[in-house]
């Protein structure tokens, strides 16, 4: 084992840029590998930084159709002619020279931590300018061109694998992943996400459980009330996921971060903190090397508050990932907050907490209330998926 932990970094993923004024900006990706390095992170001994070859054709089409991935490569080369059916040169996916070139490589990065994971390389991989979850096999979605975690999971089972779990916490629902996989019982995609009735991409109901026949119940989705903070956010996540995960058995595990539940993130309705979005990257390192021999491969996602929450959300997964957790109240090294000044004129937060540490909440065991909505919302859950899986409802 080269590393007890594969930080998949390459400067050129920056250029994943929609232009000015798009939400997914990518200095939320410089400014986190760079707080990465003020703490020291990246030179931490079970780390090594990684940057991975572009994911080729055949790797894209494990997932992406033959078509789509060309439809890229044009617009790419010719952003003025992007092909709308195929959700390129829109608001949400504007088409950009080199599109398919930067696209390509993150979802490289993903795959090249899934195989290391896999392969003994590393015991876990993070690869925070993935977690595209929302791209189509067949079109471009919300922000996301090659929907990177899908193709790192098809690469595992490509690889052999026979279980892979993979466990999304955006605020919006893991579509793109759940379709890949929606007839395969190999692979069991959980999504806890803001209500679809208030939120893109308008799916992630509980009754979404996978096709009939064997993949029933491979799918499984939480669908919490708009405004839920850190203690309905927490409860809901223990009251699904371990015991799914102690069901399943996964060999890996893949999970999903985008740092969008925050409830300081402009485009959607929790209320969620940072303290809180840390408790759950501890959880998955802990049911990762309970349930998966700690085979873990850890991605980002969405965040739109690009200074304040995103780099030290996802600054915190990758010491989740080392062993070598930063303490809430840790202050943010003066260098980096300069940095940030220079750059986006924006002051810097001063700490590494939003001051909620330690986040409390009641555990399902402890009983629910059925005229809660956070609790009808899991129940439903419950009701929908866990009997499928022979599960107690």
């Amino acid at each position: 084992m080269s590393g007890r932990v594969q930080l998949m970094w390459d400067p050129a993923v920056a250029g994943y840029d929609f232009g000015p004024g798009h939400p997914m900006d990518p200095v939320r990706l410089e400014l986190t590998r760079s707080l990465v390095g003020a703490f020291g992170l990246d030179r931490a001994g079970e780390v090594e930084v990684v940057a991975a070859a572009r994911a080729g054709e055949s790797t894209l089409q494990l997932v992406h159709r033959e078509d789509y991935v060309e439809a890229v490569k044009a617009a790419s080369l010719d952003p003025a002619a992007a092909d709308p059916s195929y959700g390129l040169g829109t608001t949400d996916d504007p088409a950009f020279a080199g599109m398919h070139e930067v696209s390509a490589l993150i979802a490289g990065q993903s795959v090249g931590a899934a195989e290391a994971v896999w392969r003994g390389e590393a015991l876990h991989g993070v690869n925070f300018a993935g977690g595209l979850h929302h791209a189509m096999p067949g079109g471009a979605s919300g922000f996301c061109v090659y929907n990177d975690a899908a193709l790192a999971i098809a690469r595992l089972l490509e690889l052999g694998v026979e279980r892979v779990a993979y466990v999304d916490v955006d605020v919006h629902h893991g579509d793109g992943v759940q379709a890949a996989f929606w007839e395969d019982p190999r692979v069991l995609t959980v999504s806890l996400h803001e209500h679809p009735r208030t939120l893109f991409p308008q799916t992630g109901w509980p009754e979404e459980t996978g096709a009939d026949g064997a993949a029933e119940g491979s799918a499984v989705n939480v669908a919490l009330p708009a405004g839920t903070g850190d203690a309905g956010w927490l409860r809901a996540f223990h009251a699904v996921v371990p015991e799914l995960l102690a069901d399943f058995r996964p060999q890996v595990l893949v999970t999903q971060h985008g740092a969008d539940t925050h409830f300081e993130d402009p485009l959607a309705h929790l209320a969620v903190s940072l303290d809180a979005q840390r408790a759950v990257q501890v959880a998955c390192h802990e049911l990762a090397h309970t349930y998966a021999d700690g085979k873990w491969v850890a991605l980002g996602g969405g965040g739109y508050a690009v200074v304040d929450v995103v780099p030290r959300s996802w600054t915190h997964l990758v010491a989740v990932a080392a062993g070598r957790d930063i303490d809430a109240e840790t202050v943010i090294p003066e260098s980096w907050r300069q940095e940030v000044f220079a750059r986006t004129r924006q002051l810097a937060p001063a700490r590494m907490t939003d001051g909620r540490w330690p986040v409390v909440f009641r555990g399902w065991e402890e009983g629910y209330d059925p005229a809660d909505r956070l609790d009808q919302a899991i129940l439903a859950t419950r009701k929908a998926a866990f009997p499928l899986r022979g599960l107690l409802a």
